[in-house]
């Protein structure tokens, strides 16, 4: 029997519904650290985080303007491209719907796509759809405590109904595009979309 197989058997003995696992998952307890660049640090009375492109009006705000706009918790799968998914993840944040409506983004077809902006000139690109839902958030929050720097703290997006790369660490931006621009790993021969259960993680054209 492989490991993916194993692994799953092991889900189901523990009462877990293996069919959460997306094709070519396996499960963790863990929440292993990936990322490009060091760690940075942070001065939280200068940070700010904006919303900019496409918009009827730019938006900066600081940590205390985004603690001012409705907070929300979620719970969550995640699932990373390199095979690992963690289940049940609870997380605290703001919607990006929320920061769109406040830049008063008009929807398609004039905004079409998202580049999400995390320091070191990391980004990720999405089609609006995609950061409109009730999970799609900017989380500050993991699990009940302040989200630690290795995960992306003070401040990550987190899309979870696709892989972990699309979720920037260390956000500091959301750019409205009318077309398509692909991010980081995107240029990098990684998909544009990164559907977990299409299994879409490389680009093939």
């Amino acid at each position: 029997m492989g490991f993916f197989e194993r692994n799953r058997k092991e889900l189901a003995a523990r009462g877990i519904d293996a069919s959460r696992l997306p094709p070519g998952q396996y499960h963790t307890d863990r929440f292993p650290v990936l990322h490009v660049g060091d760690v940075p640090r942070y001065d939280m009375a200068t940070w700010t985080f904006r919303v900019f492109g496409l918009v009827g009006r730019e938006v900066t705000l600081s940590w205390d303007e985004l603690f001012a706009m409705p907070q929300v918790d979620i719970v969550t799968d995640l699932h990373c491209v390199t095979k690992w998914s963690k289940f049940d993840t609870g997380w605290r944040g703001v919607r990006i719907a929320d920061l769109l409506a406040l830049a008063e983004v008009s929807p398609p077809p004039g905004a079409a796509f998202v580049r999400m902006h995390g320091d070191h000139g990391y980004t990720a690109n999405l089609p609006i759809a995609d950061v409109m839902g009730p999970h799609a958030l900017v989380a500050h929050t993991f699990d009940g405590v302040p989200l630690e720097p290795d995960h992306g703290g003070p401040l990550r997006t987190l899309v979870p109904h696709l892989y972990l790369w699309k979720s920037v660490k260390w956000a500091r931006a959301i750019e409205v595009l009318a077309a398509d621009e692909p991010g980081f790993w995107e240029q990098n021969g990684y998909h544009r979309r990164g559907d977990p259960w299409s299994e879409q993680r490389f680009w093939e054209g």
